[in-house]
């Protein structure tokens, strides 16, 4: 019986900047390449902008709200996923599977990610990463073992540079410099476009096309080692680009992701317009090798191994949630979103506090030309400057006539309905997935739910109103149970 081996490729802050995506001017040969040999997602969403986060979800099945890995794990950030939360590496362990990650690992506790082999590398050499990835292609062969491996590309982040991403390094000559003058690239509306914009994003571009490298010679490796045949391959990204207006926010830019999955067996060429989540993704791998112990009802993500070669929309496959509270430890804006194919819907808890800004967006030239340009009123994007910093309690977009989610319908006498089946539909989502951020009055519902039980009385309302501070008289919440998955079903 064929081994049911699994790669999983991860670029670092890459967006739909791909050929396969209908990106003109940029050179992805390799990645397109892919695309044309499995499926296209069109619709893939990561539960949350940002790197650490994301990672988790991928990794853990679970939202980071579940799984505790609420921001950035790495430095003065330090958070870490549950030690009780299962996690790929973990559950394919146990299966008897050769278990590896090389290059960007970003999440943690080690005891709770426990691959077999730990190359963890900040290094852009994508030919060294290729070749580490032939020599564990080889090793898992020789063994005789499945083996699940992950390579975490840092391209296409940007590097500690003010506007860099890591291109003036040295690296193997196999390795080739493909250059974008300023006119090569295309300017996603999520921007302005400026000279500094465009050097930042020829930059970019430069990056990506040194990933996409990488990607063609692992490829290469694993044809080489003979498994290509019996390898599910799946290639996405973490969170959108590192510009304004896209990573670390819930907006389409941060979070509607490319991801291309190559099944053995499957179709090829198929171009899939089915909502799939980040949740998902854990899921799949576990049915694809048929583990023996797939479920957890913490999870509520599902296989798409079922619909991976579907061309059309199915009812079942229309909704995604978002879920985000941390970047790093100073970016505090918890925050949650429910989209289907025709609305997006942002409950911001947090709303009183200032949209709050990474520190590799601050310092960027695309931050510093918006933030000068000689025009008014100012604008990111097609966003009011003011809107982007100050965000109300409730964004809804309509997002077939309205893409760039610019035009916020929450208070729209007209899109009233719609507004609450999506209210009702985020909180019936945030009890199923015992969301602390669920709130009442100002305070957690989660963690006082123990006195509500007792009898306290909580205003049904989402903030604490001080012109109104009384409970005794006003709405009571009292369908705080059921609460949790258990309770859900």
């Amino acid at each position: 019986m064929a081994k049911r081996n699994i790669l999983l490729m991860v670029a670092d802050d890459l967006g739909k900047q791909l050929g396969c995506y209908g990106n003109t001017k940029i050179q992805t040969p390799n990645l397109d390449q892919l695309a044309s040999e499995g499926t296209k997602f069109d619709q893939a969403f990561t539960s949350t902008a940002s790197c650490s986060a994301s990672r988790s979800v991928i990794y853990t099945g679970l939202h980071t709200h579940q799984n505790g890995q609420y921001g950035l794990h790495n430095g003065r950030n330090h958070f870490t996923t549950f030690d009780h939360v299962e996690t790929a590496p973990s559950l394919f362990s146990k299966q008897g599977y050769a278990t590896g990650l090389i290059g960007k690992v970003h999440v943690g506790p080690a005891g709770v990610y426990p691959w077999d082999m730990r190359a963890e590398s900040d290094s852009r050499d994508v030919a060294a990463v290729a070749d580490q990835a032939s020599a564990f292609f080889d090793k898992a062969r020789d063994d005789g073992k499945p083996f699940f491996l992950t390579i975490g590309f840092i391209d296409p982040h940007r590097d500690l540079t003010r506007s860099g991403f890591g291109n003036e390094g040295i690296y193997d000559p196999r390795v080739q410099k493909i250059e974008y003058s300023l006119d090569d690239v295309e300017i996603p509306p999520f921007v302005n476009d400026l000279p500094g914009v465009r050097y930042e994003f020829a930059e970019y571009y430069q990056a990506i096309s040194r990933l996409d490298q990488g990607v063609g010679m692992v490829m290469e490796g694993l044809k080489k080692s003979g498994m290509a045949d019996d390898t599910l391959i799946i290639f996405l990204s973490d969170n959108g680009p590192p510009f304004i207006n896209s990573k670390t926010t819930l907006y389409d830019a941060g979070v509607s992701l490319p991801m291309i999955v190559k099944c053995p067996g499957s179709a090829a060429g198929i171009v899939n317009p089915n909502m799939v989540s980040y949740i998902d993704i854990l899921p799949t791998l576990l049915d694809y090798s048929n583990h023996p112990n797939p479920e957890n009802p913490a999870r509520i993500g599902r296989s798409f191994l079922p619909v991976l070669t579907k061309k059309c929309p199915l009812e079942d496959w229309g909704q995604v949630f978002g879920s985000h509270t941390f970047h790093e430890i100073t970016n505090y804006w918890p925050t949650r979103m429910v989209r289907n194919r025709r609305y997006k819907y942002h409950r911001n808890i947090a709303w009183r506090l200032d949209f709050p800004f990474a520190a590799d967006i601050y310092g960027s030239l695309t931050w510093e030309e918006i933030r000068n340009a000689e025009t008014s009123p100012k604008m990111i994007g097609s966003r009011p400057f003011k809107n982007y910093f100050f965000r109300p309690a409730e964004e809804l977009y309509d997002i077939q006539a309205d893409p760039n989610e610019i035009c916020n319908l929450a208070k729209d006498p007209k899109h009233q309905a719609v507004l609450e089946e999506m209210r009702a539909a985020m909180e019936q989502w945030q009890r199923r997935t015992e969301d602390a951020w669920l709130y009442r009055d100002g305070v957690s519902l989660l963690f006082v739910k123990h006195h509500i039980e007792a009898g306290l009385e909580v205003p049904d309302r989402w903030d604490f109103d001080v012109a109104v501070p009384q409970s005794k008289g006003q709405s009571n919440v009292e369908d705080i149970l059921p609460w949790g998955v258990a309770a859900a079903k």
